[in-house]
């Protein structure tokens, strides 16, 4: 090797260094964000730290969420790889198939050994401390199940079933597991879930909210009985802005409001905020249009109906649940939405205080095999 080739190997790993520290110190320094517009999604705050949040690895597992979305430049290179992937005709991005008829469609998540059972024995371990409550679980099966058809060719996806019936075969008998495939599927040629989001859409949802009806006793309304309302024609979602892929058309986004539609107030617990709608409409002009439902995610949502039977619903949940929730203020006088990413209290002692009898666990499937704060539900009891 040459005195020349010795130099140039020299500069390279100097400049390689040199960015690997520019990237350490800007890490460091810059203010971290609240908002990924490439993902279009709240990214992860540094953890409150609490003795409790330690031992249960709460604290430990929301930290390495803080550093991934934090990490500078990230957008960046996620924007080179989804324009490289495009430009060889690669049907895959960043996790996300290009599918037919202008179909993003997320892959299933990749479970680690024993995380499902992990999260099962979790939910098994509430019910037994926590009898009095009337259990029912919705496992939203994502559209890499439902619509198949849409899936590029080479795709042959069976895992996301597979592990709804482990699910499904192995919760506590006394758990109703409510299976919303069937209903889903026979209406999979209709919009059911967001072209260029990760969501089901209201009406995928409208179906869900059906049969659950069969299971908690109550009368679903018709859909002739809604006003279904288009907010927006102009939704560009989560897996648009996470893939990368481009000239596609965008979504709509309908409410479906009941016709002799009753008060609802809502009240952000720890925002210490109150609503007089479940609906966010200044949200259809940002990024994130979903949040129209219930402005986004909170970690305690309380909503007062004008249902007499004096019923109440406590609801354990992810963001699936945000455009499902409003069907149910027809059949309940009280709902609590909890969402586990952000709420640190007793799941348990929350429904004993306000004397709640029925209980709906609702997450879509991804989010329920890729997030572990379901593990933490038994862990507040006590």
């Amino acid at each position: 090797m040459n005195r020349y080739d010795k130099l140039s190997q020299s500069v390279v790993a100097i400049l390689f260094l040199s960015l690997i520290g520019l990237v350490l110190v800007l890490n460091l320094i810059l203010p971290k964000r609240e908002f990924s517009e490439a993902e279009n999604r709240k990214l992860e705050q540094f953890p409150t730290y609490s003795f409790h949040s330690f031992i249960s690895g709460k604290f430990t597992s929301n930290f390495e969420k803080f550093i991934t979305d934090q990490f500078v430049v990230k957008d960046v290179w996620i924007g080179i790889k989804s324009n490289a992937d495009q430009a060889i005709g690669k049907k895959e991005s960043n996790g996300v198939y290009l599918g037919k008829d202008g179909y993003l469609i997320q892959k299933f998540a990749v479970m680690k050994k024993g995380a499902l059972e992990e999260k099962i024995q979790s939910i098994n371990a509430f019910h037994t401390v926590t009898p009095e409550l009337n259990k029912y679980v919705i496992l939203a099966p994502t559209a890499v199940s439902v619509i198949q058809s849409k899936l590029p060719k080479y795709v042959s996806e069976n895992r996301e079933l597979d592990a709804l019936h482990t699910v499904k075969t192995s919760l506590n008998p006394s758990i109703r597991y409510v299976d919303v495939y069937p209903a889903l599927s026979s209406h999979q040629n209709e919009s059911i879930y967001y072209k260029t989001d990760h969501h089901w859409t209201s009406k995928g949802a409208y179906y869900a909210y059906q049969q659950l009806g069969n299971w908690m006793g109550y009368k679903p309304m018709k859909e002739e009985e809604f006003e279904i309302r288009t907010v927006t024609e102009d939704f560009y979602g989560s897996l648009y802005s996470k893939s990368g892929f481009r000239n596609l058309h965008s979504d709509s986004i309908d409410l479906y409001v009941p016709k002799n539609e009753g008060k609802v107030t809502v009240d952000y617990v720890e925002e210490q905020q109150s609503a007089n709608s479940m609906y966010a409409m200044d949200n259809v002009k940002k990024k994130d249009k979903y949040t129209v439902f219930f402005n986004g995610n909170h970690s305690l949502i309380q909503l007062k109906t004008s249902h007499r039977e004096g019923k109440k619903l406590l609801v354990v949940k992810d963001s699936y649940a945000n455009s499902f929730v409003p069907f149910l203020t027809s059949h309940f006088s009280e709902i609590y939405m909890v969402d586990l990413r952000y709420y640190e209290g007793d799941v348990a002692a929350l429904a004993r205080q306000h004397q709640i009898h029925d209980m709906l666990i609702l997450y879509n499937m991804n989010t329920f095999i890729e997030d572990p704060s379901i593990n933490y539900l038994a862990n507040e009891e006590g």
